[in-house]
């Protein structure tokens, strides 16, 4: 058995599967060690689900209730009426929080598309969020284009969709080719096939830029070293998160964009730092 189908395996079954019903739709949540007290939140990138968080959730349960949602219009939450992009998810997203912890604050981590919605909703509900981690996240202004991504026809053969999966987590997602394999391979297809939010836009604009001088919680970054939408560009980027209380930024070595992935146990201790300032 792979270490992929292992993790996914294990994390799969020691969650608690919630189907929460919101003013917005039914959301799915998975939480681990859930009576731990206060509340850590996890928000996954665009086309994906909370199994880009798979070889995290059990090493950050031992620590925190690991709360992991299924973004509405991803995986396996429904599309509310009306939604588009990040900024019409925050009041989603909120909704959900309040049916799980009321008014009780959380600390929020957004990975890429997660962490766009992450922002918006630390300007919207700025009482809401204890603290903020963004994980590689677009919306600053600087994000490179991704000139070797691909896309499907409808008249492709399997093999030739799985070597579009292969292109584009080789593009943008993983900076080492060995960890493309063929079960990581499936659950990206099977991520990619349930996205719903197919007009994204805002990763590509400043957004975040704006919105930082309403976050009134304390931020942390952690990027990889060799993120593809960063990549010659990290001394801006921690620049760009000059307008907020930003309290750390962590480059982890060998790894691209999915670091939460690529190299795990490096995140999953650097996170539980940025969890521990006060």
């Amino acid at each position: 058995m792979t270490r992929l189908k292992q993790a996914l395996q294990e994390a799969s079954g020691r969650a608690e599967r919630i189907e929460l019903s919101t003013a917005s739709g039914m959301q799915v949540w998975h939480v681990w060690n859930k009576d731990a007290g206060h509340p850590l939140v996890l928000l996954h990138g665009g086309s994906g689900s909370w199994n880009h968080w798979v070889l995290n959730v059990l090493p950050l349960s031992e620590k925190r209730a690991v709360w992991a949602l299924d973004t509405p219009g991803l995986g396996d939450s429904e599309l509310p009426a009306g939604v588009v992009d990040a900024d019409d998810l925050a009041l989603p997203v909120e909704q959900g929080l309040q049916g799980l912890f009321k008014q009780a604050p959380i600390d929020l981590v957004g990975f890429s598309f997660g962490g766009l919605i992450a922002g918006f909703l630390a300007a919207h509900q700025p009482m809401r969020i204890k603290r903020l981690v963004l994980v590689g996240v677009p919306g600053l202004g600087l994000s490179n284009n991704i000139p070797n991504m691909r896309g499907f026809r409808d008249n492709m053969t399997p093999e030739e969709r799985e070597a579009v999966h292969k292109n584009n987590l080789l593009a943008i997602m993983l900076h080492n080719e060995d960890l493309v394999s063929p079960d990581m391979l499936v659950m990206q297809a099977r991520n990619v096939e349930r996205d719903r939010l197919r007009r994204r836009r805002i990763a590509r604009s400043d957004a975040l830029l704006a919105l930082q001088s309403q976050w009134q919680c304390q931020v942390h970054g952690i990027w990889g070293e060799h993120d593809a939408l960063y990549e010659g560009k990290m001394p801006e980027l921690r620049q760009a998160l000059g307008q907020c209380d930003l309290r750390s930024f962590t480059l982890i070595k060998d790894a691209g964009h999915w670091v939460p992935y690529e190299q795990a146990d490096a995140f999953n201790q650097q996170l539980l730092a940025c969890l521990a300032s006060t």
